[in-house]
């Protein structure tokens, strides 16, 4: 089974018409995950920003939910991803459709269950975390840490022993650290009571593929007492990405970080905000992005950029979000926070101030800009010093 028809096949026929109405035909990933998905396969899916790769990972399931083969009432489907940022968007996300999806279904004289798609983080009060141990939802949205919290507690473990899928979303960003084995010494605690657990990995165009998905899969334990790599499909879809990436010489300021240095770069960046509907900026430190934010909003009667960073207030954070994805920021001022797949919304530009630790995460934070499928991403490096220069090179 390859094309689009025989993918949308698998699904719920209300379920197909509607992803056709609502979307057109599935993305390259989409088609070749959902035939793996489908037949339980362990599944690794790698595809350009923008493609379509988290719905590859959730439609199988809201289908089994929707088609009553998963029963309602008990947490079916478990995502995490490294930043809670990423988390909230994912809800967010996942309302829509699950809204279009009960009016698709009532208006051609169907119903839908109640799917509910909750998120568990640090940033989750006591009293929703305690309602959720009394009525858990389908799908749990987590955090690595707090799936471990969740799974070492008597009342986590028990909304937790029926999940059939789950999603590690942006897999890349932590396989390689401590993070990581974090995250998979959870997986495999979770597997060991809720077998059979289905694992689907989600990342960027990375390599090399096989590795990582033998770090998700790891190894399952035989008749005889000993242990095997569990097998694991990698779906990899064709890299269409276009970025159009510059590098400027660094600001010549007459001195290194005199005190002229700051006010002139905001002078130069308000240059290319005022050429764009909407900029990201990224920094390589919180103090860098609250003290860029602050010399650009210097002399403006209304905040011209706004801060973002994993130690601002929860609230402030995601009133941010709302405003960049609803498009009525100007600029945003963030670190790896907003980095990885959250829906920033129509970015016409990513400016990068001073040159990222990786290529990959050069790479994914201009990403950022055309997150839409088939748009260009634009983006620019700005180094602060010639060593800089020569790194960004």
């Amino acid at each position: 089974m390859t094309g689009v028809e025989d993918a949308l096949s698998l699904f719920h026929p209300l379920v197909s018409s509607w992803f056709r109405e609502r979307f057109g035909t599935p993305t390259p990933v989409q088609t070749l995950a959902w035939e793996r998905i489908a037949a339980d396969d362990h599944v690794l899916a790698t595809a350009p920003t923008g493609s379509g790769k988290t719905l590859a990972a959730f439609l199988w399931s809201l289908n089994q939910l929707i088609a009553g083969a998963w029963p309602p009432g008990q947490v079916s489907v478990v995502y995490v991803s490294p930043l809670k940022a990423l988390n909230n968007d994912v809800q967010r996300n996942l309302s829509e459709p699950l809204s279009e999806l009960a009016a698709w279904f009532a208006s051609h004289g169907g119903t839908m269950p109640e799917i509910r798609a909750l998120t568990r983080s640090g940033d989750t009060p006591p009293a929703e975390r305690a309602r959720m141990l009394r009525r858990p939802p389908e799908i749990l949205i987590t955090t690595p840490e707090s799936l471990n919290l969740l799974l070492s507690s008597q009342g986590g473990r028990r909304i937790l022993g029926a999940v059939r899928t789950i999603i590690l979303d942006e897999i890349h960003a932590v396989a390689g650290g401590k993070r990581g084995t974090w995250l998979m010494t959870a997986v495999e605690r979770l597997a060991r009571i809720s077998a059979p657990l289905q694992r689907i990995a989600l990342s960027a165009t990375v390599r090399p593929l096989d590795l990582i998905a033998g770090f998700v899969a790891g190894s399952e334990l035989r008749s005889d007492g000993s242990y095997a790599p569990r097998r694991m499909a990698i779906v990899e879809a064709p890299a269409s990405k276009v970025i159009d990436l510059r590098t400027q010489r660094p600001l010549a300021t007459g001195t290194s970080r005199g005190e002229d240095f700051w006010p002139a770069l905001a002078r130069e960046l308000r240059t290319i905000i005022a050429g764009n509907r909407s900029t990201l900026f990224f920094t390589n430190s919180r103090r860098m992005s609250e003290k860029l934010a602050r010399f650009l909003n210097e002399g403006e009667a209304e905040p011209l950029a706004y801060a973002h960073h994993g130690s601002i207030a929860r609230e402030m954070r995601t009133l941010v979000e709302a405003r960049l994805k609803a498009g009525d920021l100007k600029a945003i001022v963030a670190t790896s926070s907003l980095e990885l797949g959250i829906d920033v919304g129509a970015i016409d530009e990513v400016v990068l101030v001073q040159c990222p630790r990786s290529l990959n995460a050069c790479i994914q934070r201009v990403g950022r800009a055309g997150h839409q499928v088939g748009a260009i991403s634009r983006g620019r490096v700005i180094p602060l010093h010639d060593r800089d220069l020569l790194e960004a090179a």
